[in-house]
């Protein structure tokens, strides 16, 4: 169960597969670790993205440290990074701390192709 006043879904190995495939909305999903400075820096963003986009797309983080099956499974290899899912399929993939226009502009883009499907 995720902090009352965050509206993140902390994903893990066992629910990843529901919460992406059986969402009709995109899903924002970042990888981290407590140990990655850079993922600190992502952390607050995800968080006030997750807030912005309430209703409209799910956004999620996934601590690699305790769910390896899922991150060794999508070949996650350096952290943070922030993989956007469609259909349960990936559409985009954005490695490294990024700014929030950039994650934005991915849920921006991927809610314009939902609205016009």
């Amino acid at each position: 169960m995720s902090h009352p006043t965050s509206k993140v879904i902390h994903l893990t190995d066992a629910n990843f597969d529901a919460e992406i495939g059986n969402s009709q909305e995109p899903v924002l999903v970042d990888f981290w670790a407590e140990w990655c400075g850079p993922c600190r820096m992502v952390g607050p963003v995800i968080e006030a993205l997750a807030g912005e986009y309430e209703g409209r797309a799910k956004v999620a983080k996934v601590d690699v440290d305790n769910n390896q099956q899922i991150a060794a499974r999508l070949g996650i290899r350096s952290i943070p990074t922030v993989i956007l899912f469609q259909n349960g399929e990936i559409v985009e993939s954005l490695i490294g701390a990024r700014s929030a226009r950039d994650y934005q502009a991915s849920l921006d883009k991927a809610l314009a192709a939902t609205t016009a499907a």
